[in-house]
């Protein structure tokens, strides 16, 4: 592919400062072969420069940007002024052709460049009208943090986890958590700040999911774990445990990052996508254990409440998680439209970045 002068250049604009200009692409093979040598300019950012520098009237820079058919050429004046024509020589070459869809005389660059000095002003103005917050920084700053702690909690958890899989097999599925309990318990004591970040306005987001979520986990590990030591032993400890880790090792980075304005593509796609298995997976895991918990609850009469003997003997505990195990689903389905508008929202701001 060369650029020829044979073809037409389309000169698009004369603005004060610049010229812009664009020339085909064509073949080697379809040019005639009588074709001037001189008409052929080679596609090189020197054949380029040379040329406009050799013809152009008073050229001080000159760029291009290439594609498959096209060069753009944008040159830079020596002064702020405007040029009558574009080459040295009074008449016009022949290859020479205004593109008057995209062309620009005096007045119309003079209202471009008001209007651009207008909307200049008017950020500004608005700007100066949003009050800063002094403690943004600082809000930032303990946002960071907190992500940071809770990503290192759970991806010791998660990596312990699996290591001790691979080793141990199924045998590690049994004592899961006595191995990894006390870190849970940090993870999730420390959880209940997410309720209150966004209770005082640290952060923009719905109180009642985070709410759902927390409350959940925590019943499910200070109330069906830690209250049982028999189903401390169980297998469905280790499936709860890991569904939780793996969700929170792609959410708490993400949230870290954002802190200090960062995105990475590929962790926004795993923190919006990879929760849409793992989430249903993980209550169905909740679910599992607390199904398993009724008949200990039922034997032991742990936290069963004492009632009159008019109205019986007590009000057993298991009673009430048989009614929290019907608001887990009503629970999975609010945070689970919750997160997917989050995602469709998400999703949608990207693509009208990349267009």
């Amino acid at each position: 592919m060369i650029m020829s002068g044979t073809e037409q250049m389309e000169w698009n604009g004369n603005h004060g400062n610049h010229v812009f200009d664009t020339m085909p692409l064509i073949p080697l093979q379809s040019l005639p072969r009588a074709c001037p040598p001189q008409m052929k300019v080679p596609p090189t950012s020197c054949g380029i420069y040379n040329y406009y520098h050799t013809h152009c009237v008073s050229v001080c820079q000159v760029s291009h940007r290439s594609t498959q058919r096209l060069v753009n050429v944008t040159v830079r004046k020596q002064e702020q002024r405007w040029w009558d024509r574009l080459t040295l020589q009074e008449r016009k070459p022949l290859f020479l052709a205004p593109d008057f869809d995209r062309w620009l005389d005096e007045s119309d660059a003079e209202m471009e460049l008001q209007a651009k000095e207008e909307e200049k002003i008017n950020k500004v103005s608005i700007e100066s009208r949003i009050r800063k917050d002094p403690y943004l920084g600082l809000k930032k700053g303990y946002l960071f943090m907190y992500n940071l702690v809770q990503f290192l909690g759970f991806s010791w958890i998660f990596v312990n986890m699996t290591v001790r899989l691979f080793i141990l097999g199924q045998d590690s599925f049994y004592d899961t958590f006595h191995t990894i309990a006390d870190m849970m318990y940090f993870c999730q004591m420390m959880a209940v700040a997410e309720v209150m970040n966004p209770l005082v306005g640290l952060v923009k987001t719905g109180v009642f999911p985070a709410m759902i979520q927390v409350v959940g986990r925590n019943v499910i590990l200070f109330v069906i774990f830690g209250s049982l030591e028999e189903m401390q032993n169980k297998a469905v400890v280790f499936f709860v445990f890991y569904l939780w880790s793996t969700i929170e090792i792609f959410r708490y980075p993400f949230y870290m990052l954002a802190c200090i304005d960062t995105d990475w593509k590929l962790l926004t796609w795993l923190r919006y996508s990879i929760w849409m298995p793992l989430y249903p997976l993980g209550v169905l895991a909740e679910a599992i254990a607390v199904i398993q918990s009724l008949p200990i609850f039922d034997e032991t009469r742990l936290y069963s409440i004492p009632l009159p003997t008019v109205l019986g003997s007590s009000f057993s505990f298991s009673f009430t998680l048989k009614i929290y195990l019907a608001l887990m689903f009503l629970g999975l389905f609010i945070n689970f439209r919750h997160l997917f508008r989050q995602r469709r929202r998400r999703m949608r701001s990207r693509k009208r970045k990349m267009n």
